[in-house]
């Protein structure tokens, strides 16, 4: 990911405050799109998801987790067991051969439990910061902020976290996002870029922050 050319200066201190009360107001406990039971499914439907869908994942999923909630079920059901229940996911492969991995590493190394710390998360198979920003977020309540590309292009359309890559984008958020707003920050962001600062055509008529919003190319209402 790349900063848009066309990116606004960052939003003062004031702007963003009054930007995240008008998300939250609207939405004022955003969950998940990824359906999951406990935070070993939730790691494993991150996982998948990426370069997938949520709906794709949750379509795979809902025949796999009553099956295979727990890192000792997924070892039973094996790879070819997974990959049976995943293939309609991009990568499944990969991701098959990842998920087997961190589950056993999950068994050997932490009873079968998720660990809630950054670096133990990094360390397994097919996980790096993103999905383990959404795992410590999600599962454990901590105030992370994972940058997916939702959150890159608002954060820097509407000048809130300009950045030229994913890492500043998340750096930046995590400076300006009022103590308030860090734990529901990430949801707030990803639901706003996914149904209305969408990237081909952004609902600006109807978005909540448009005034907010330091974007100089807004839609205009149609008719």
């Amino acid at each position: 990911m790349t900063q848009d050319d066309t990116a606004p200066a960052p939003l003062p201190p004031e702007t963003v405050e009054a930007l995240y009360a008008r998300l939250a107001a609207a939405l004022p406990e955003p969950r998940s799109e990824l359906n999951y039971v406990n935070p070993y499914t939730l790691l494993i439907a991150v996982v998948l998801s990426a370069q997938a869908t949520d709906k794709g994942v949750n379509k795979a999923t809902a025949a796999l987790f009553p099956v295979a909630d727990t890192p000792q079920k997924m070892l039973s059901l094996g790879e070819d067991g997974l990959k049976a229940h995943i293939r309609t996911i991009g990568l499944f492969n990969s991701k098959a051969k990842n998920i087997i991995a961190l589950s056993k590493t999950l068994v050997e190394h932490y009873g079968g439990q998720v660990p809630a710390d950054r670096e133990a998360l990094e360390a397994l198979p097919g996980v790096g910061r993103k999905t383990a920003n959404v795992v410590l977020n999600v599962a454990f309540g901590l105030p992370t902020i994972a940058v997916d590309t939702h959150i890159f292009r608002v954060a820097n359309r509407t000048g809130l976290a300009p950045g030229k890559t994913v890492r500043a984008v998340e750096d930046g958020l995590e400076r300006i996002t009022p103590e308030t707003y860090r734990r529901h920050a990430h949801h707030w962001l990803i639901l706003h870029g996914r149904y209305v600062c969408k990237a081909r055509k952004p609902a600006c008529p109807t978005c909540p922050v448009a005034d907010l919003c330091g974007w100089p190319d807004k839609t205009a209402a149609s008719g």
